[in-house]
């Protein structure tokens, strides 16, 4: 398993009864996980002293309830500064456990000796974009929601890298990405992190099972000559970190060699000293540096 290890201004305090404690900078959360099936004492005093916490309903959805939480507030991770501000299905705008592939691929780029061209794909609020702006990619951001890509304006500000070479754009991935192909341009890496059921701005269905392996294979069409890597991020069950070996081997490594590895991606918990899984990443990396 990758564990993101490095944060200092986040941790998972607890978990249990399908919930997780977490402190954000100097804010306590409560918050939905599906993982969290255990039932454990919660001895933490955090439980009782949380400054949000998220309720699911019985008919889906949930809502928050919040205790002296501001609408807004900044964590930071190494050189980079992330908005926070809870919003609708229980997120914060941020997924810590990603720190474990930042990591990665910003070593990749920094030792690669040469430019990089990184797309990253339903990017989000910018986590990826980011940490690969920093590294010293030439990014571009792409995200079907206006408010998710303005967001990730505001993170790369506070970050400082409102000057970076970052190219935002506001867009169906899918159709993107035929687009650039269209136009003969190429990326050295790809990053994507797929929604398991999503819709684009003009009501594209995009539904996990069905769409990414076609994805992957169109999305091979855009690496260069001498692509650095390749990652997909993965919250959706069925996609175990072995589909993702076969999907990456069998669309990238079989055209530009190279090697894949897939597992899960988990965040430490202070209580236990135990690992909570959150999800799977798929790499492929060139090994050529």
């Amino acid at each position: 398993m990758w564990i993101a290890d490095g944060w200092k201004d986040y941790e998972v305090i607890d978990c249990s009864e399908g919930e997780k404690l977490e402190r954000w900078g100097n804010y306590l959360l409560v918050r939905p996980d599906p993982q969290v099936i255990w039932s454990t004492p919660k001895k933490e005093t955090g439980w009782a002293k949380m400054n949000g916490h998220y309720h699911r309903s019985a008919k889906g959805g949930g809502e928050w309830e919040f205790f002296h939480l501001p609408e807004q507030w900044t964590i930071s991770y190494k050189e980079l500064t992330f908005q926070l501000k809870p919003f609708s299905f229980k997120h914060t705008g941020l997924f810590p456990e990603q720190a474990a592939n930042w990591d990665w691929f910003g070593d990749k780029i920094k030792k690669a000796g040469r430019p990089v061209k990184v797309l990253n794909l339903f990017a989000y609020t910018g986590g990826a974009t980011l940490a690969a702006a920093q590294a010293g990619a030439l990014v571009t951001h792409v995200d079907a929601s206006k408010g998710m890509v303005g967001w990730a304006k505001e993170n790369a500000r506070s970050s400082g890298l409102e000057s970076a070479s970052i190219r935002w754009i506001v867009d169906d991935c899918v159709k993107f990405v035929e687009r650039e192909i269209r136009r003969g341009n190429h990326y050295d890496a790809i990053i994507m992190d797929p929604p398991s059921y999503g819709r684009g701005p003009k009501g594209e269905i995009w539904k996990i099972e069905d769409s990414i392996y076609p994805f992957v294979k169109l999305c091979s069409q855009l690496l260069s000559d001498t692509p650095l890597f390749f990652l997909i991020n993965s919250y959706t069950t069925g996609l175990a970190p072995s589909v993702l070996s076969y999907m990456i081997s069998t669309e990238i490594t079989s055209k530009f060699g190279g090697s894949v590895q897939s597992d899960e991606v988990g965040l430490p918990v202070k209580s236990s000293g135990l690992i909570l899984p959150c999800g799977a990443s798929g790499r492929w990396s060139a090994d050529r540096v």
